[in-house]
């Protein structure tokens, strides 16, 4: 198995006397400890309007943890394309994927929190048609030299050409986040990489992975099962106490995005899960609970998992000394 890590930081507010950095320095930190501890890669987050600092400028943060690693992979998990101008967000990664020497893994979705689109002032229901028309506009964006056109439902450009040349070829490896049936069947059959959910449970990852790896090789591919990276919140709690303590914030923290998420029209409800679901996706407990877990994990076809450490740091650090070892293929760890 191959691991990464995945999540977000907090840029918190506070009074003229805050520093509100300091949350975003400790993750460029964090990321810098996960690759010298053998972690390949780093998927962030995009958010907005949260009122808790969540990572909103998710390309600049990537930038300065590419100034500070040397080979982590550097992801996004995922920027929602339906409100980026997707020429200039051609533009911005392909600066990113220069200067990091090609290290960018190019993580979109078509977003799913009813706040931020409302914050936008972008109805819902245009997501799709916009994630599938900027998509267009950015492949177009990294793989043509002469000038180009588009006139389409959402963007007009005329006669451009993208500046810089992305470092990759074609271009940057695209991650797509899907979770229904009909979205995995869409990535299998464009041919771009899927990223799961930290939530769905372990049944439900083993079926869509089975499902994408069917219609890949439907369409005449090898499967690589490293084309799908499934994202886990991990904990190691040894204690029953500190299980139950992780186990509240992780159900405060996902009903905290259930209140961003949820249309006053209720017609996303689908996404609210129960608390016992909530929990029981999570990589929580000793060493070798989340052990087992992972076993079942990999038993479904898991074979890159993104981490996103609950418990910090010391989280990252046991599951690298006490738990990865065990997993065939995992890299050697190096010197911070």
């Amino acid at each position: 198995m191959r691991f990464g890590i995945f999540g977000s930081a907090q840029a918190k507010r506070g009074g003229p006397d805050a520093d509100s950095g300091v949350g975003f320095r400790e993750f460029v930190d964090y990321n810098v400890e996960a690759e010298s501890l053998g972690f390949v890669s780093t998927f962030l987050v995009e958010h907005h309007f949260t009122g808790f600092g969540q990572i909103s400028a998710t390309l600049n943060l990537l930038t300065f943890i590419a100034a500070r690693t040397k080979t982590l992979r550097l992801g996004t998990a995922v920027i929602v394309l339906p409100w980026h101008n997707p020429v200039l967000l051609a533009e911005q990664t392909a600066t990113l994927d220069l200067l990091s020497q090609g290290r960018l893994d190019f993580g979109i979705g078509s977003g799913y929190r009813y706040k931020e689109f409302a914050g936008f002032a972008m109805p819902m229901e245009e997501a799709v048609e916009r994630f599938e028309e900027s998509l267009d506009v950015l492949i177009t964006s990294w793989t043509r030299e002469e000038p180009w056109s588009h006139h389409g439902k959402y963007w007009q450009f005329d006669e451009v050409v993208v500046e810089p040349p992305t470092h990759q070829k074609p271009h940057p490896p695209l991650w797509i986040g899907a979770g229904s049936p009909e979205s995995i069947k869409k990535v299998a059959s464009s041919g771009y990489n899927l990223l799961l959910d930290q939530y769905a449970s372990f049944e439900e990852v083993a079926e869509r992975i089975a499902l994408y790896k069917s219609e890949v090789e439907k369409r005449g591919r090898r499967f690589d099962p490293m084309t799908v990276g499934v994202t886990r919140s991990i904990n190691v709690a040894e204690t029953p106490d500190a299980l139950a303590k992780a186990y509240e914030n992780r159900i405060f923290a996902r009903r905290r995005i259930d209140r961003l998420t949820i249309r006053p029209d209720k017609k996303n409800e689908k996404r609210l899960i129960s608390d016992e679901a909530i929990c029981a996706s999570a990589l929580y407990g000793t060493p070798d609970d989340i052990a087992d877990k992972l076993e079942i994990l990999r038993a479904g076809g898991a074979e890159y998992v993104l981490l996103n450490s609950a418990g910090g740091p010391t989280s990252l650090r046991r599951f690298a000394r006490e738990i990865r070892p065990a997993f065939a293929g995992a890299p050697t760890l190096q010197p911070a």
